[in-house]
């Protein structure tokens, strides 16, 4: 496919998955980050997580930070829900999109939610029955730090399982940073591209694993402002793909995304201090190429 008119979907994830491996900063400021997010065009934000504030601290008051948000007209609002009851106080707070995980890695799924595949499936089809919208996030789709390589055929039919089951679309995550442009274009063959991409930076790959799965046909991406995030359940795990990194790459290739890069860059500025240590997003560090070095 070469470069021109198209567009994607980016989801910022960086409220949510980003902030969760921070320490906690407080709703305003987290409501600040998502409102600089919309400003600079940003219209898909998972903004919180109704989980338990004891096992994550950095999400408690999700239902103040939905209830202080403005969004545009146009945006999509997005929290993530770990069970049925998450859900339900989710909904109550006025959120209409969710997001549930589950991971196609079994041990990695009892690690990160206390559950079997099976019962996680089951969870997933009782919250789909509540009305929302529901994106299920397959984690470990590319491999898993307890049993490797996962079968590429076991990926696909757990995805097919929870459409099945009332998942609205899915989204295929490579939590801890195993994905390679090869691996990415197997899975894919299996699964389709009418799916969503959830890429971290572990090892260096996330935005060439974006740009092979463009490639193939995705046009849809979860991101994370200033490239923050991680997994607690996996030793070495590195952030999310950076929203900035991915914008500033399918602007070179002409493709519509609506994110004005230089708000963006001012919203990851933003996130830096707040959180209070550089991102590693490498556009944020660097700047766009088009930025010349003072004369």
């Amino acid at each position: 496919m070469t470069a021109g008119a198209d567009s994607v979907d980016v989801r910022e994830v960086g409220p949510r998955d980003g902030l969760q491996a921070e320490a906690p900063i407080a709703v305003r400021d987290r409501v600040r980050l998502i409102a600089a997010l919309f400003d600079a065009g940003v219209r898909h934000v998972e903004a919180c997580s109704f989980v338990s504030p004891k096992a994550v601290p950095s999400m408690a008051g999700a239902a103040e930070v939905v209830s202080a948000l403005r969004p545009p007209a146009d945006a999509r609002v997005v929290a993530l829900v770990p069970n049925l009851r998450g859900a339900e106080l989710a909904g109550d707070a006025g959120v209409r999109e969710l997001s549930v995980t589950i991971s196609a890695s079994p041990a990695y799924n009892e690690k990160n939610v206390r559950m079997s595949v099976d019962e996680s499936v089951e969870s997933i089809a009782a919250i789909a029955k509540l009305g929302m919208p529901v994106d299920a996030v397959v984690s470990c789709a590319f491999g898993s730090p307890y049993e490797g390589d996962i079968a590429v055929a076991a990926v696909a039919e757990l995805g097919r399982r929870l459409l099945d089951v009332g998942a609205a679309t899915l989204t295929l995550a490579d939590t801890t940073g195993m994905a390679t442009p090869r691996r990415v274009e197997e899975v894919l063959a299996a699964t389709g591209t009418d799916v969503g991409l959830h890429l971290h930076e572990t090892r260096g790959t996330g935005l060439v694993n974006a740009y092979a799965a463009w490639q193939a046909g995705v046009r849809r991406f979860d991101t994370s402002v200033g490239g923050l995030g991680g997994s607690p359940f996996a030793a070495g795990a590195a952030g999310n793909l950076a929203t900035e990194d991915l914008v500033h790459l399918l602007d070179d290739l002409g493709v519509v995304t609506g994110i004005d890069l230089d708000r963006l860059l001012a919203a990851s500025g933003l996130v830096a201090s707040l959180v209070g240590h550089a991102v590693p997003s490498r556009v944020a560090g660097a700047g766009p190429r088009t930025r010349l070095a003072p004369a």
